[in-house]
């Protein structure tokens, strides 16, 4: 076990002591001064003396770098256990079978990705054979986020495991025909082997982040003991410029995440060139990581270099690796040994001198072959580092290089990420390179074939007896048989039936009241996770901190300013809440992760996360996709919501669009409910399909996304008679006609048809009276509350007519027979409810606020965008003027009479 206050090892042990005594000397003066004076004082003598030597041009590492070599000098690498020349065996094997795949692939012009893996194999065979825990150890095993190019090497473990196929590795990237292969780490499409989608990349590392701290947080609450569990995190040097990847790291280090490893394959290319051409990548990240509060560990250059740091006895050649950018250790990797002379050691007299000692080959092993990453003794060393490492996260930082292996048109050529397959004569020299037996004979037509030892054979004893003693194979996804959650009392959303009566309630309150009667249920109270950016009191969850808490690993060490207040800031070390600060992508991935636990832990959990209704599908949709592909279930919960609703805010508060993004999401069950009512019909039916017994029919996988308001108005009562709660689910139900709103209209006055949804139900009813009091049009208002799951409902009766089947969509029948034409109001772009427009039967028409928001009142704001109460009424009227209903003068004078 590491103490994390120990002196650890860095450049010196790489670089011989000329002088020792003198070494002695100086470090007793220190000794001294913190004994004397006391560690503060040493500290800032120490500051002064780096600070003088910097204005001195004296060359030293900056505070948060170490010299350009391994942190864990080879005298201190533990021996590997298990059998290493069985290990490269099975490695050899499975880069062998990930490049034939994507070659074959390429045939059928389906892509994919050859150079990734290769840099990396290693660092997932090491951490397979020695470190990744399975399903079956203690725990839930360990978490592992795969990069998504390095996929193929993965499938070609599976492949040598017996869990994969030939007939699979042939679908690479060919799906449809349902025996296919995913590109990359998706879970929704091979379930039981992929737990976490890693692309778009950088959502991998933020997500581990959150999954490692999420993974505390139910430990803490006593619901399930995961402290075995590690979480490890595979990432690319290029994937790092991704603002995702780093978002988190003081988080990490805050709450001293030590069972979080980040290994990022170094391999110093991106996509289209050089990561970093004109500086160090390493350098940069070690910093950044450093600064941050991680544990760093340098994993750079392979055993070949030994011999050169021994003959270093001046320094020179470790600050000549620190000056030498990344594109030229690139031109490095492809040039001969007379280029490397000149440029690496021609400018330096004592890099000439010890270059004479060192033949060509030796020059060519260490700049083209010998890198940390490529050597199994030296990833093991840095993942004992990182596993045994206490108190702060570890990051280790392996040097590779692309394409490894995979011979000289691949390793370290910019285009290889472009490259997609070998030929036949190159993987001729990739075995005779890697030792395989495969027969020329074998390359029947040019067809490159897979290679597999047998599945009796000691490379795959060995493999599954690894991973047996491990827990299980890995990566892998496990569908837990859980008994369905029991349904909350029926009470907690009876108490909205009845309205507020003369109570002004927004909707945000109706759903975190209903919220605090269910975290207070004895069966699946304590299974709520409340996710919260640092908005709490904004949405009225303060009420929420004394009583569940707020989730600190060191809970609350200060004394609250407001303690002496009944509904004071509570932190617990068994908090319920989430606060997260201000962070929509860090509190997605708290979502993502308690959404998931139901497969990861096997623990169902009832995540909602609350925010801001326009910061959460604009700046995190992609992670939504994430949580999507992921399985996740839960509540998300747009509040003040709307495009008029949120008063004073102006453009970039005001969501008049977030129903459309969530519409493109299969796995997004959207809502805009209008009323209290409602929201907790919503939120039981979702328990009930989440977590309980859904249908035969139903995905349990799906999530669901509320849109609910801040303007305080009175809820009325829940309509009496059937199909109201179907109809609200389901997406759309008659709130009242003319008659039953006591408007007794005239015998064969004009009718209309009046949709809204959210606030706008509001607008709606002040229309419906206006229309009957001024104008003598009767109208019949409906509640739509959901116009995505009324377009989805007929998609589906779409597709089942061209399979010949015949199905009515629920809209349509909903709304048959209603007289006159319809008119659909929202507070949202009018794209919102023209979604449903082709299958109304009747003439159709919509208003939505479209354009960008404004700041001023909610009255001016709806007057701005044509959706209020009066310019419904003329909208209405045009409606019916058109189709000769209402004399065509009434427009122009509804127009005057409303100031329009």
């Amino acid at each position: 076990m590491t103490d994390p206050h120990a002196i650890q090892p860095s450049a010196l042990d790489q670089l011989p002591d000329r002088d020792p005594e003198e070494t002695a000397e100086w470090q007793a003066s220190l000794d001294a001064v913190a004994r004397e004076a006391g560690p503060h004082r040493a500290a800032y003598l120490m500051r002064r003396t780096l600070e003088r030597a910097e204005a001195g041009g004296i060359a030293l590492p900056k505070l948060l770098e170490t010299d350009y070599v391994n942190t864990i000098p080879t005298a201190a690498e533990p021996a590997v256990p298990g059998d290493e020349a069985m290990e490269a065996r099975i490695t050899a094997w499975n880069r062998w079978n990930a490049a034939a795949m994507v070659t074959r692939g390429s045939k059928h012009g389906v892509g994919g990705h050859i150079a990734t893996f290769a840099s990396a194999a290693w660092l997932y065979e090491t951490g397979f054979n020695h470190f990744f825990q399975g399903k079956e150890a203690d725990g839930s095993g360990d978490q592992l986020y795969i990069q998504g190019h390095a996929s193929p090497g993965i499938y070609a473990r599976a492949f040598l495991d017996g869990r994969l196929t030939e007939a699979h590795l042939d679908n690479f990237r060919q799906e449809a025909g349902g025996n296919g292969l995913p590109s990359y780490p998706h879970p929704r499409r091979l379930p039981w082997l992929w737990e976490f989608p890693t692309v778009s990349m950088g959502l991998g590392p933020l997500s581990a982040i959150y999954q490692a701290r999420f993974n505390r947080y139910l430990t803490a609450r006593g619901v399930k003991d995961v402290s075995s569990s590690h979480v490890w995190a595979f990432l690319g040097d290029g994937e790092m410029d991704e603002p995702e990847s780093t978002a988190a790291l003081a988080l990490a280090s805050r709450e001293g995440l030590d069972n979080l490893t980040f290994v990022i394959n170094c391999n110093l290319q991106r996509l289209d060139g050089p990561v970093r051409a004109n500086f160090k990548i390493v350098q940069e990240l070690e910093a950044q990581f450093r600064g941050a509060g991680w544990n760093v560990v340098k994993t750079l250059w392979g055993s070949a270099w030994d011999e050169l740091f021994r003959l270093d006895t001046t320094g020179a050649l470790v600050r000549r690796l620190r000056q030498v950018p990344d594109a030229q250790v690139q031109t490095y990797q492809t040039r001969d040994a007379a280029y490397i002379r000149q440029d690496f050691f021609g400018g330096d007299p004592a890099l000439v001198e010890l270059a004479k000692l060192l033949s060509d080959d030796k020059i060519l092993e260490c700049f083209h072959l010998s890198r940390g990453g490529h050597e199994a003794r030296k990833v093991y060393a840095a993942y004992k580092a990182a596993v045994e490492h206490k108190g702060a996260p570890t990051v280790i930082l392996a040097q590779t290089v692309k394409g490894h292996t995979l011979g000289e048109g691949f390793a370290s050529k910019n285009a290889n990420h472009q490259m997609k397959k070998l030929s036949v004569d190159e993987f001729k020299a990739m075995r005779d390179l890697l030792d395989l037996p495969i027969r020329d004979g074998d390359f029947a037509d040019g067809q490159v074939p897979y290679g597999h030892p047998g599945a009796d054979s000691p490379e795959v004893r060995y493999l599954q007896e690894r991973r047996a003693a491990l827990g299980g194979p890995a990566p892998a996804r496990r569908t837990h048989a859980l008994a369905p959650l029991p349904a909350p009392a029926e009470k907690a959303f009876a108490a909205f039936d009845k309205g507020s009566g003369s109570q002004n309630v927004a909707t945000t309150m109706a759903f975190v009241r209903l919220v605090k009667d269910l975290v207070r249920d004895k069966e699946t109270g304590r299974r709520w996770v409340p996710i919260v950016p640092d908005e709490a009191r904004t949405f009225g969850m303060e009420s929420l901190f004394p009583s569940l808490g707020i989730y600190s690993p060191k809970g609350q060490t200060y004394e609250p300013v407001d303690r002496d207040q009944l509904m004071y800031y509570k932190e617990a070390k068994n908090g319920q809440i989430l606060n997260e600060g201000i962070t929509e992508a860090g509190s997605m991935a708290d979502f993502i992760a308690a959404s998931t636990a139901y497969a990861t832990h096997g623990e169902a959990m009832i995540p909602f996360y609350i925010f801001y209704s326009m910061f959460g599908w604009q700046r995190t949709a992609d992670q939504m996709w994430q949580l999507g592909d992921q399985l996740g279930r839960g509540f998300l919960v747009g509040a003040t919501a709307g495009r008029t609703t949120l008063t004073g805010e102006g453009l970039q508060h005001a969501d008049g669009h977030s129903p459309v993004i969530a519409a493109t999401n299969p796995a997004a069950l959207s809502y805009d409910p209008a009323f209290a009512y409602e929201v907790a019909v919503i939120v039981r039916d979702g328990l009930r399909r989440m977590y309980g017994e859904a249908a035969p029919d139903e995905d349990p996988n799906v999530f669901y996304y509320l849109t609910v308001y801040n303007e305080p108005l009175p809820q009325p009562a829940k309509p009496a008679g059937p199909g109201v709660d179907e109809g609200i689910v389901k997406g759309l139900y008659r709130f009242n006609t003319a008659e039953s709103a006591g408007l007794s209209p005239v015998a064969n006055a004009p009718r209309i048809q009046l949709l809204g949804s959210g606030t706008a139900i509001h607008w709606a009813l002040k229309a419906q009276r206006l229309l009957s009091e001024d104008w003598g049009v009767a109208a019949d208002v409906w509640s739509a509350t959901s116009w995505t799951e009324l377009r989805r409902d007929a998609l589906d009766a779409d597709a089942a007519l061209l399979r010949g089947e015949e199905r009515v969509p629920y809209v349509r029948q909903a709304l048959h027979g209603a007289e006159g034409p319809v008119l659909a109001v929202s507070d949202y772009m009018r794209q919102v409810p023209d979604q449903i427009a082709q299958w109304v039967e009747q003439d159709y028409s919509s208003l939505g606020a479209d354009g960008f928001g404004l700041s001023d009142t909610r009255e001016a704001a709806r007057r701005h965008f044509g959706v209020d109460a009066e310019s419904i009424v003329v909208a209405a009227l045009a409606q019916l003027a058109r189709r000769g209903e209402v004399k065509a003068a009434a427009v122009k004078e509804a127009r005057e009479k409303y100031g329009l």
